[in-house]
């Protein structure tokens, strides 16, 4: 199953101090200003490792951001004990070719001792059935019959909104340690559009872009 997409920041980053902040109003992409004032479903970015769940009809299998990404092992022990070739195939018992997307996230993987101090897990944040992205109800359906997280919807703002919200700073909704700074959010518009190349319209923001 194909890597997951690359998000891109909602802004262009600054080439003067070597891309290290915005160059705020300067909109990244053409649809993100065209779009500006819809409503975008955004949701906290988790600060982990990108994970891919994949199921063929038969077998489970792991994959990180890239093929030949290394997964902690406290990530592999929690993702095979979650997604058995049993409770695949009952969740799945239709489809042969699924991918779900996700974050691990916990101990030993990058700040996440903040999430979970004694143990890493998976969250999820997308699905593909085939050439399908799920919408978020059946993500939402797919995780609670694995038993699984799914990563919270925060708001539903215009992205400009959406921005200043992250450039305030804002408290993880999941994490243990009450006090962490969430990473920033994702923004998808709340009716799933393409572009003319056939990507996906999403964004994302974090509040350590706007960091002098």
């Amino acid at each position: 199953m194909k890597q997951y997409h690359k998000i891109q920041t909602v802004y262009f980053r600054d080439p003067e101090n070597n891309h290290k902040t915005l160059l705020e109003g300067t909109w990244a992409k053409p649809e993100f200003e065209l779009l500006k004032d819809i409503d975008w479903i955004c949701t906290e970015k988790i600060d982990g490792t990108n994970i891919r769940i994949m199921w063929d009809g038969e077998n489970v299998r792991f994959g990180g951001k890239t093929d030949n990404a290394q997964i902690p092992t406290i990530l592999i022990e929690a993702l095979q004990d979650t997604f058995t070739n049993e409770i695949m195939k009952e969740c799945f018992s239709d489809s042969d070719n699924v991918c779900l997307y996700g974050e691990g996230y916990g101990k030993k993987i990058q700040k996440g001792g903040n999430y979970l101090s004694d143990r890493a897990d998976f969250i999820l944040f997308d699905v593909k059935v085939g050439d399908w992205w799920l919408t978020r109800e059946a993500n939402e359906d797919i995780a609670t019959k694995l038993n699984i997280g799914v990563v919270p919807i925060i708001g539903t703002w215009k992205l400009e909104e959406a921005i200043e919200y992250v450039k305030n700073g804002f408290k993880s909704t999941i994490a243990e340690n009450k006090e962490y700074l969430a990473e920033g959010l994702i923004m998808k518009p709340v009716t799933e559009l393409f572009n003319r190349k056939g990507e996906r319209v999403i964004t994302k923001i974090k509040h350590k872009d706007f960091s002098k």
